[in-house]
């Protein structure tokens, strides 16, 4: 019989998510995370698998723990508050700890060598999949008559996801919570909701 984990899987997910997050893929190294998790190699690789592994594992605990405010923003009544839940919270996350700024699919996925490029690949399918998921919202938007006929979901969706990559980056970059949020401010203000649709509930 195999021995039974002494180590409790999260709390290893927890830790390699943060290496991951400051470091990037490639800046990471498995001995990195082995220190951070406070494991043994062999075990950690029994459990994990390769450095690729553990980051596709920590990618998705990133996901569940740290971008719950995606799906609370597309819940929102208007085109307009989804975009400024989504846009306000990207900027309090990738602002909220000093020793890891940025995003970890922006900082994990910018630049990479070929050897990364499966990762690199899966990151972008993980900003895709979000875009999409605005692009459907913005549709039902227009569908409720809360954006204009003519508003085009699929830009707007890019726009979104532009401006909080470019939020991701100017963190890393050490650009300060202030400077961000007011950057949400002047995106928001080219919005087309206010004033261009009526009322979803207002009869023609």
């Amino acid at each position: 019989m195999g021995r039974h984990r002494e180590f409790d899987v999260d709390k290893v997910l927890d830790a390699a998510v943060c290496v991951f997050w400051r470091k990037g893929y490639e800046g990471t190294s498995y001995s990195d995370l082995v220190e951070a998790a406070g494991v043994e190699r062999p075990a950690l690789y029994a459990a994990f698998g390769n450095k690729e592994s553990l980051f596709h594992k920590a990618l998705a605990r990133y996901n569940e723990q740290y971008l719950v405010y995606i799906p609370e923003a597309l819940k929102l009544p208007t085109s307009r508050q989804v975009v400024a839940h989504f846009l306000h919270k990207t900027v309090e996350l990738n602002t909220r700890y000093p020793d890891r700024t940025g995003c970890l699919g922006i900082n994990g996925g910018v630049a990479g060598s070929d050897d990364a490029e499966p990762v690199r690949q899966a990151l972008i399918q993980f900003r895709v999949a979000g875009q999409e998921r605005l692009r459907e919202r913005f549709e039902q938007a227009k569908a409720e008559r809360d954006l204009p006929k003519s508003a085009k979901s699929e830009a707007l969706a890019a726009f979104v996801m532009t401006v909080a990559q470019g939020i991701a980056v100017q963190a890393k970059a050490g650009a300060s919570r202030d400077v961000l949020e007011a950057v949400v401010e002047q995106a928001l203000t080219s919005w087309p909701s206010d004033g261009r649709a009526r009322p979803a509930n207002r009869r023609s």
